[in-house]
């Protein structure tokens, strides 16, 4: 007779992801995904199949969240979204005093180059929903030619991934000054 699950997969799952987001994944251990999700091996092997399994659980899980600020900004106008996005963004990656920068990012900068191949796709696919987003967002200003539009996208994702590991590092002053200087580009 199979085993009953004594936890809530969804809510070790998000202790993990926030373990990742701060520590990265392979400076996490699995001694430390066991403590900080409160289960014991076995169980996480049984419900995650690997460390690597439960990183990509992760980055699902840290995907649906995100998705919540990119709805936010699908609903309002034009570069004023996008740069609310920004903002909004400072207030998800931070724990308290504690920023954590963008799990999607951490872990393209720990991989690069070795990455798990739907790792790889996750990201990539991460990257582009957001792109898109902001494509959507220059498209309702009606002043710039798809060609500004792709280039303007361009540069606010890099924007992005640079924001997302400033948001580690720089106090929340620094950060203002960055999105500022971020929009008088577009």
């Amino acid at each position: 007779m199979p085993r009953v699950k004594k936890y809530n997969e969804q809510e070790v799952l998000e202790k993990a992801m926030n373990l990742f987001w701060k520590n990265g994944y392979e400076t996490t251990s699995m001694q430390q995904l066991e403590k900080e999700m409160g289960i014991n091996k076995f169980s996480i092997y049984a419900s995650f199949g690997s460390k690597n399994g439960i990183l990509i659980e992760s980055l699902r899980c840290y995907n649906k969240k995100l998705h919540v600020l990119i709805n936010k900004m699908k609903k309002a106008n034009g570069v004023l979204a996008i740069k609310q996005y920004f903002y909004d963004f400072i207030d998800f990656s931070s724990e308290k005093t504690i920023f954590k920068g963008c799990l999607i990012t951490n872990t393209a900068n720990e991989f690069i180059g070795s990455v798990d191949e739907l790792v790889k796709k996750m990201l990539t696919d991460y990257t582009l929903d957001v792109r898109n987003a902001f494509i959507l967002k220059l498209k309702e200003e009606n002043i710039f030619d798809q060609t500004q539009i792709e280039q303007k996208a361009d540069f606010l994702i890099i924007a992005m991934f640079g924001f997302s590991s400033a948001t580690r590092v720089f106090n929340q002053q620094q950060l203002e000054n960055y999105i500022q200087n971020i929009f008088k580009s577009i």
